[in-house]
């Protein structure tokens, strides 16, 4: 008999969280994040990471797993995400995904076979001086294919995809190995533009009174680099480059709204792909 997974995603700020708790109510479910960022300890204010009281009393997994200073992997995402899947489903519970790295939900989801590549060092910190764009460019000139597909926006994205490139001469087109006997059920939630702008506001407003520039301040005094803040993207980057004095605080706070909604469109973008979403 086939056992049922649901798959919540949509554009940052839309209300995915609170749907898939109340889900996970109504069927019985526990909640599988797939966040690129809400893996790491000590990053809550700044991801939006669901709080003990908005979870309600329903298993949360996948949150806070590993170390900021330490790359967590899509490849690892992969594999913690399928065994805590099977887990759920041995409890006979019901797995719900609820996310907005795309990315992360397609190699857990199509069971998406990454290629095993380690990391270079030496490559890593040569790429890491150079600018998103000359980036993008060195990907399209080693892999045009792969360059069509990424998220260019992404600079972490990019250097995997040279690095891989580098090692194996192009990134090989990923192989699926889809989890059997499940059957996905996929639910999109949006709002309309104007409604999603004003709660991306709101929210930014509410995490910078909630503590999110101690957070940060925190987070570096403890060891996380600049540099390291800065790959994180969004909050972790502007209020970084706010706090070495780089900008002025209605600069950080201006230019990281205007970042989300951006972020906000590109996530749109990459599940508007997927017909099996059923919006609501």
């Amino acid at each position: 008999m086939e056992k049922k997974a649901y798959i919540i995603v949509g554009p940052t700020a839309s209300g995915k969280s609170a749907y898939a708790v109340r889900l996970a109510k109504k069927v019985g479910g526990e909640v599988i994040s797939a966040d690129s960022r809400q893996v790491y300890r000590d990053m809550d204010i700044g991801t939006g990471k669901v709080t003990k009281k908005e979870m309600a009393g329903i298993p949360h997994y996948l949150l806070s797993v590993a170390d900021p200073r330490r790359r967590y992997s899509v490849a690892r995402y992969q594999r913690d995400a399928a065994r805590t899947l099977q887990s759920i489903l041995v409890r006979g519970k019901t797995p719900i995904i609820c996310g907005g790295t795309g990315l992360y939900i397609d190699a857990l989801v199509e069971g998406t076979f990454l290629p095993s590549v380690p990391p270079n060092p030496a490559l890593r910190k040569k790429l890491e001086t150079i600018s998103i764009e000359k980036l993008f460019a060195l990907l399209k000139k080693k892999d045009a294919a792969r360059a069509k597909s990424i998220d260019w926006h992404n600079p972490r994205r990019l250097i995997r995809a040279i690095e891989i490139a580098e090692a194996l001469g192009k990134v090989p087109r990923m192989q699926k190995r889809a989890p059997e006997g499940i059957k996905f059920e996929w639910i999109g939630i949006d709002l309309p533009d104007k409604k999603l702008k004003k709660k991306i506001h709101l929210r930014l407003l509410s995490r910078m009174r909630g503590g999110m520039l101690a957070e940060v301040k925190r987070l570096h005094t403890r060891g996380l680099s600049w540099k390291r803040m800065e790959s994180f993207g969004l909050e972790y980057r502007w209020l970084a480059r706010y706090l070495q004095n780089k900008i002025t605080k209605e600069e950080m706070l201006e230019k990281l709204e205007l970042d989300i909604w951006h972020y906000a469109k590109r996530q749109r973008t990459w599940f508007k792909r997927n017909k099996n979403i059923g919006w609501v």
